[in-house]
């Protein structure tokens, strides 16, 4: 069983920036980021493998960007240009499977993203 903390999120004005960051406390192969919006299906945001291959959704290319410490276990969500449509639950999630299967991997707790206009 792999435990992932979460922490980073926060409320912040649109336009600015927040980090998230995630801690695994097992090897994982791919970790990423997948985000739940109220009334809204929960979607992947971004994933990265142990060999640095990124998955973005079309919604975040150009304004976040994934990337992970391997030794550390641990992937960060670098957020920019943040919009009001970004504020959602954001939740960690690891895997020995493979991108595809990212999402039936070990869940974290979820961090809240609040983004005011």
């Amino acid at each position: 069983q792999v435990q992932l903390v979460e922490s980073g999120g926060g409320l912040v004005q649109a336009g600015g920036s927040l980090r998230l960051s995630c801690a695994a406390s097992g090897r994982t192969n791919v970790m990423g980021w997948y985000r739940q919006a109220p009334g809204k299906q929960r979607e992947l945001v971004a994933a990265i493998t142990s060999g640095g291959s990124t998955n973005y959704a079309d919604s975040v290319k150009g304004r976040f960007t994934i990337s992970r410490d391997n030794a550390k276990n641990t992937v960060y969500l670098q957020m920019n240009s943040l919009k009001p449509e970004d504020t959602a639950v954001y939740y960690c999630v690891g895997s020995i499977g493979t991108i595809v299967t990212l999402g039936r991997g070990y869940w974290g707790q979820g961090t809240q993203v609040t983004v005011s206009s």
